[in-house]
C-alpha cells in the first residue's frame, strides 16, 4: 500500500517528528505484520531515528552536523544556489528507513521517534512516502 503527505518546514534547518502521521498510516492500512518503507524524495532532506522526548537532541543534532558539513565552506555547487551543504548533508543522512510493523504499530524502541530532517528551508511542501507492505 502506497500513501504520501506534505509538512511544511519553517526554518532554514529543522527537525520534526512525523511519528504521528506514519502510525495513522500504520492504523488506515490495517496491517498486522510487515515493515513500512519511509522515504524522502528530496536531494535536501532527509529522514532518521532518534529521540523526541528532549527537545534538545534535535539542537544537538543540527549543531554536531552543522560542525561536520559547515554551510560555507566555498563548496562548487554555491555557484549555482548555494545549497551545497545541503545536499551533502541529505547524502550522510539518508532519505530513507524501513521499520517493521508488529501487531499493527510500528515496532520502535522505547525512545525512539521518526524525524523528518530540513536543511534548505523553509519549504511549503515536502513530500514523505511510506509504502506498507503485509507479510
Amino acid at each position: 500500500m502506497f500513501y504520501e503527505f506534505e509538512i511544511r518546514t519553517r526554518n532554514e534547518e529543522e527537525i520534526i517528528d512525523i511519528t504521528k502521521e506514519i502510525e495513522n498510516i500504520i492504523e488506515k492500512s490495517n496491517v498486522k505484520e510487515g515493515i513500512a518503507h519511509i522515504f524522502v524524495p528530496h536531494a535536501t532532506a532527509g529522514v532518521i531515528l532518534n529521540e523526541s522526548a528532549d527537545p534538545n537532541i534535535k539542537i544537538d543534532f543540527l549543531k554536531a552536523i552543522e560542525r561536520i558539513v559547515p554551510k560555507r565552506n566555498n563548496y562548487l555547487h554555491d555557484r549555482i544556489d548555494s545549497n551545497a551543504a545541503a545536499h551533502i548533508k541529505s547524502a550522510f543522512i539518508g532519505s530513507s528507513l524501513t521499520i517493521p510493523i508488529k501487531d499493527g504499530n510500528l515496532y520502535l524502541g522505547t525512545w525512539q521517534s521518526i524525524m523528518f530532517c530540513e536543511f534548505d528551508g523553509p519549504r511549503s511542501r515536502r513530500k514523505i512516502i511510506v509504502q506498507v507492505i503485509s507479510n
